[in-house]
Formats: structure tokens, C-alpha cells, sequence
């Protein structure tokens, strides 16, 4: 089956999900939920993370959980929100971090879609939510999909750094080889747990120092105002 929001790489490597039973199920379940409510992020932008990120280009996967679910806020990258959006308090609490820990100068928007053109593949464990209901498109098959995702990335022969923040993350663990990838791993940035183990981490220098022991290229983090 062809999906028509992948292209390329994707295409080939997860062509036999799209064959799968569940994913139709999911499909079907998607189109239901469009109909009854809004649905976040839009159905063009729900595999956006693919289509920045090809699979060769894939050097970094950072993992997230469920899309923002506010107005206009989810547009298909973890942790990223859509230019004229006020970041949210997880995305505020990353660019704390960033600044202490790169020197980042903090931008006046939150979005990340330059982080996905340096191949950062920028990964919810769920793709869509409805709107203002947190997880409400959890365990409809999203999860099934993106621990296939990881497992694709696993499978590349060079090095991946994989970033799990958090303990839903870090419950991906099992599906990363770590005799071959590097992970790297801290509390979640939410408010909930950032003092807890977040601040402090360093997780920004950390994918760099892991890049260039692979003979990656770093990642720029600076977000450009917009």
C-alpha cells in the first residue's frame, strides 16, 4: 500500500506496516475521530517528523509522547509548536536548558523544524490527539506504529543517537541496541520533573560530544526568529 503522506525512504522501510491490520484499524478510527471533533495536528501535518527527516538523513531520533492538544499548537514534531504560538512550558524549560548548556539565545517562537532538517527525527509515541483531551488517541494502534519507527531506526548500521526523556520514553528502551546506538537519557522537561533531573543535563552538548565521536555533523540548535 502506498501512503500518500510518505515518500522516499519512509515509503520502502515502513511499507509493510501499512500493509498490517492495525494500521487500517488506526486509519479508520482517524477518519471517525476527524468527522465527530477537531483532531490536532492536522491530517497534512501528521507525519510531518517523515517528511523532514528522511530516513537516510536520520542521526538523531528524540522521542516525545502526544501532541500538544491546544488550538494550533501541534504540527506533527515533538515538542514543537507552529510560528506565533507561545511555546509551551516543557519547550520553555528545553530553552532554558539550551542556554546554559549551548549558549542558546532563547527565540521568539517554538518552532523546531530546523532541528528536523539536520536529522533529527523529532518522534511522539502517538500522532494525533483530539483536541483539548490529552491521550485520547492512546492505545488505538499510534504506539504499535512508532515502536516499529524505532525499531527501523535501530536497524540503520551507523550510529543513532536516541534521546529519552522521561519514563514513558525511557520504556523504549528494549527496542534500542545499545552495543551500537548511543542514548542518552533524563527526567522529562515538564514542570512536573524538570528540577528533577532535567536542568542540568546537558542533553544538548551531550548529542553533539555523540555526533562527533561518529563523524556526524552537529547539530546547529539555534532556533531563528521569526
Amino acid at each position: 500500500m502506498t501512503n500518500p503522506h510518505f515518500s522516499g525512504s519512509w515509503q520502502t522501510v515502513l511499507n509493510d506496516e501499512f500493509e498490517k491490520p492495525y494500521f487500517g484499524k488506526l486509519q479508520n478510527f482517524l477518519a471517525e475521530e476527524r468527522l465527530a471533533y477537531s483532531i490536532y495536528p492536522t491530517e497534512e501535518n501528521v507525519f510531518s517528523a517523515f517528511e523532514l527527516t528522511p530516513y537516510e538523513q536520520v542521526n538523531v531520533l528524540l522521542l516525545g509522547q502526544d501532541p500538544y492538544h491546544d488550538d494550533n499548537q501541534a504540527h506533527g514534531l515533538c515538542f514543537s509548536v507552529k510560528p506565533g504560538i507561545k511555546p509551551p512550558p516543557s519547550l520553555v524549560n528545553m530553552f532554558k536548558e539550551l542556554k546554559q548548556d549551548v549558549g542558546f539565545d532563547i527565540p521568539n517562537n517554538g518552532y523546531l523544524v530546523e532541528w528536523a532538517k539536520q536529522g533529527m527525527l523529532m518522534l511522539n509515541a502517538v500522532l494525533t490527539v483530539r483536541a483539548h483531551t490529552p491521550n485520547s488517541h492512546k492505545n488505538k494502534g499510534w504506539e504499535t506504529f512508532t515502536d516499529a519507527v524505532i525499531n527501523k531506526v535501530n536497524d540503520k548500521a551507523d550510529p543513532v543517537v536516541f534521546v529519552l526523556w522521561g519514563g514513558y520514553a525511557q520504556k523504549k528502551l528494549k527496542l534500542i541496541d545499545t552495543s551500537r546506538h548511543i542514548v542518552i537519557q533524563s527526567a522529562h522537561p515538564s514542570p512536573l520533573s524538570a528540577r528533577n533531573g532535567f536542568f542540568g543535563s546537558k542533553p544538548f552538548s551531550a548529542i553533539n560530544s555523540a555526533l562527533r565521536a561518529s563523524g556526524k555533523p552537529e547539530i546547529d540548535w539555534q532556533i531563528p526568529n521569526l
